[in-house]
């Protein structure tokens, strides 16, 4: 994936994942000394990452122990499996790939599908339902984060969220990333919007961190805004824009 921005500023993800070699994490370590956007932007992938887990992870059933321990003598043990192992470089340059869509879907995940407690509290067909819609969320991000042409940039708004857009104009879609973001309060909503020559078309909402798709089409879009807008939406913005984003040719 290519980037308009410095090749330090899109190692974020990988950093916080663990995903860096040695060298790099030590490059990336002097640079996060010198760069509060990127210090905010690798704790918020740390942070989606612990959400993630926690949002999945289920206490095993408590004759589950002694029921394992119990089988153990009657198992044979067999030889490890050992796979091929790429080349550092291969690894590396695998990760680094894979590591901004890995984190940016992991905020999709936790958005979509929250806690356990409300995973318990539906019904089986419910949890279809909303791993189908995670599923098709993911699938469409995932589309933008692996386009050939797909460009990053990164911003910071006026109310303190460090956020990310990710363009391809192949693909003809976006996806807009906050990390920080503060509530927006009661009876008010984020809402996004693409800039086409001056007149703001309405792109969907982001209530808290995490990832969205912008809805309409951003290849003859020349910037991604953020205002903060009555629940429900606004036609046009009824507040100055938090950030406009100006989107990489």
């Amino acid at each position: 994936m290519k980037h308009h921005a410095s090749d330090a500023h899109t190692l974020a993800a990988a950093y916080a994942l663990g995903a860096l070699e040695d060298g790099e994490r030590k490059e990336f370590d002097a640079h996060l000394r010198t760069c509060e956007a990127c210090r905010h932007e690798a704790a918020e992938f740390e942070a989606t990452a612990a959400r993630l887990a926690a949002a999945v992870a289920q206490p095993p059933p408590a004759a589950v122990k002694p029921q394992v321990m119990a089988a153990i003598d009657g198992v044979r043990q067999l030889p490890p499996r050992i796979p091929t192992v790429p080349s550092a470089a291969a690894l590396g340059g695998m990760l680094r790939r894979r590591a901004v869509p890995l984190a940016l879907a992991a905020s999709v995940v936790a958005a979509a599908l929250g806690g356990v407690t409300v995973w318990q509290a539906q019904n089986g067909q419910d949890l279809r339902q909303e791993a189908r819609q995670a599923q098709r969320q993911l699938d469409a991000v995932s589309t933008v984060l692996a386009a050939p042409d797909a460009r990053t940039v990164h911003g910071r708004a006026a109310n303190g969220a460090v956020t990310t857009v990710v363009a391809s104009r192949r693909q003809n879609q976006a996806v807009f990333t906050a990390g920080l973001l503060p509530t927006p309060g009661a009876g008010k909503t984020y809402q996004l919007w693409l800039d086409h020559k001056g007149t703001m078309r309405p792109a969907g909402f982001i209530d808290h961190d995490g990832t969205v798709l912008l809805t309409g089409a951003p290849a003859d879009a020349d910037a991604v805004g953020l205002t903060l807008e009555p629940a429900g939406g606004s036609p046009q913005p009824t507040t100055a824009p938090l950030i406009l984003m100006t989107l990489p040719a």
